[in-house]
């Protein structure tokens, strides 16, 4: 197979890196990834909108199928331009608008050989104020078009304040001369709607790119894949390499991403190609074999979910999120505090889902939040050693385990918790951070929760034939299930432990966990250790379910 540059590839393969190219990436149709139609009427309508979604969910790669599709019609003439480096200009209107206008001319001879709007800008640039030179460019390159101008603009809410504001406003000062003398369409395109962009100002109040750019006509958001797609996309390599999936694989792809097209590619690149005995292409992937590159991907930190991770300090973020952490009443009062644009905002970043019901967006998401919220404090426990707590059959004692966890809690809680950004799930965390320093590498955790749950669930599963890196959890497994639960003021135990055996219980059951744990948070003002640290056995139907007080 070869690619346009001469290049021969033996196969295509899974891009979790940049634009993907149809010669050598698996992929499906981006025109199918928005709704082309409404695009081609707003075009045709001469209107200027937004396309936004997550951060690598194939906006460039959909934005330049877009240009393609648009100029071999042959109806107008379609340039694209990344504008993310005038972000480094912030507030510097000449440093600014000089890197976008230099970006936009480059693309202009790049897609349409403008070579003499280019002559022109490089002229007449030095003599155009910065607050006219974007609309001067786009005036001349209007003129000179023997057919009408469009203009996808990229990474614009990359940009801050005056340069952003200088941006947008000079694209409405033009707005009523097109589509003769101005672009007939312009599509800014980035992870935010252009309602949600902040413009600070010197010496000025906040205010909107909605009132900066009044003149949007939609914003269409981009989806990620369906389940169907993921599917698809997969199945892909196996009709080209001959290589099958255990069709078990899929529904846990869906549950794991919901479709988010970075996490798609990259778990089919890490189970087709960083798991080297996969190159064998006889070789059929497993199940296991999937669940062992799900882990690697997390442990690896890549750059999409250090990125993702990274929105969790800001304000507005942590809003939304410690809603969806904490396991308790509090949590629900907590989330009708919480304004409509910032929850809009943690959406648009493709951390949530909102329908059918408010939660954190997939399974993976769900795994690396609290593994980057408790990092730090995992580095930082000491004195405590996986080997304490495995006997010799290799099952892991989970009751020495949780005794241990009891007197760390009582050691270490004051000065941890405070720590912790999120300090309303600093309970929950602390005790995943202290399970996850010991289990990594040896076992896995799994965790369910969300707003409305009221609790924190954990599943260990503990592999009694040892864990390969590759192939993943061997020989049997042990599941151990660790339902959170909060204590607050004016709690009673008995029904916080009655309602608790319930649901551990059912979770148990539902995973089919050999054993089962119920852990009280107590975190009543004024009450002593002495008082908090308790254990007793309990029963829920036929389950027998040990309760800790922490």
């Amino acid at each position: 197979m070869s690619s346009s540059s001469g290049t021969t590839f033996p196969e295509r393969f899974f891009n979790n890196a940049g634009p993907t190219k149809t010669d050598q990436h698996y992929h499906i149709d981006p025109l199918t990834r928005i709704d082309w139609e409404d695009v081609e009427h707003l075009i045709a309508q001469q209107r200027y909108f937004v396309l936004h979604a997550p951060r690598q969910t194939g906006k460039t790669t959909t934005l330049l199928a877009m240009l393609e599709a648009l100029n071999d019609q042959g109806r107008y003439a379609c340039a694209y331009a990344n504008i993310e480096g005038a972000q480094v200009a912030r507030g510097d209107v000449e440093q600014g608008i000089r890197a976008i206008c230099d970006a936009v001319v480059n693309a202009l001879q790049l897609y349409l050989g403008a070579d003499e709007v280019a002559h022109w800008y490089a002229v007449t640039q030095q003599t155009i104020s910065p607050q006219q030179r974007l609309t001067r460019v786009l005036q001349q390159w209007a003129q000179e078009s023997a057919r009408p101008t469009v203009l996808f603009l990229d990474e614009v809410d990359a940009l801050v304040g005056d340069t952003l504001i200088s941006l947008l406003r000079q694209l409405r000062a033009g707005y009523a001369q097109r589509p003769e003398f101005f672009p007939q369409s312009v599509i800014l395109c980035g992870v935010r709607d252009v309602r949600d962009y902040r413009l600070h100002q010197e010496g000025a109040q906040v205010i909107t790119g909605g009132s900066a750019f009044n003149i949007k006509a939609e914003s269409l958001r981009m989806g990620s894949f369906s389940a169907a797609e993921c599917e698809a996309l997969w199945r892909q390599h196996t009709t080209e390499t001959g290589q099958p999936f255990d069709s078990a694989i899929f529904p846990e792809l869906w549950e794991d991403t919901r479709g988010q097209p970075w996490l798609v590619n990259a778990l089919g690149y890490e189970l087709t190609w960083r798991y080297k005995a996969a190159r064998d292409r006889s070789l059929p992937l497993t199940l296991e074999a999937y669940r062992a590159a799900r882990e690697r991907l997390i442990q690896s930190r890549a750059t999409h979910l250090e990125q993702l991770t990274d929105k969790l300090s800001e304000p507005r973020v942590q809003r939304v999120m410690v809603a969806l952490l904490s396991s308790d009443e509090s949590a629900d009062a907590g989330i009708h505090a919480i304004a409509p644009d910032d929850q809009q905002y943690v959406e648009d970043l493709g951390l949530i889902e909102t329908r059918p019901t408010l939660r954190i967006s997939n399974r993976i998401y769900r795994e690396v939040i609290p593994r980057d919220l408790t990092w730090i404090v995992q580095t930082r426990i000491v004195n405590q050693e996986l080997a304490w707590y495995v006997g010799s059959d290799r099952r892991l004692d989970t009751a020495k385990l949780l005794a241990a966890f009891q007197q760390f809690f009582r050691e270490h809680a004051e000065s941890w918790l405070e720590r912790f950004a999120y300090k309303e799930a600093g309970p929950q965390l602390l005790l995943q951070a202290f399970l996850q320093r010991l289990i990594n590498g040896g076992g896995r955790i799994s965790r369910e929760y969300g707003l409305g749950r009221k609790r924190t669930d954990l599943l260990i599963e503990w592999p009694l034939g040892g864990a390969d890196e590759a192939h993943g959890l061997t020989g049997p497994i042990q599941r151990i299930v660790i339902e959170l639960k909060l204590r607050r003021a004016g709690q009673g135990l008995d029904g916080l432990i009655a309602k608790g055996l319930e649901q551990t219980a059912d979770y148990a059951d539902r995973v089919g966990a050999d054993e089962a744990h119920l852990l009280l948070f107590d975190r009543r003002p004024g009450v002593s250790w002495e008082e908090k640290i308790w254990r007793t056995e309990e029963r829920s139907g036929e389950r027998s379910i040990t309760v800790w007080g922490a």
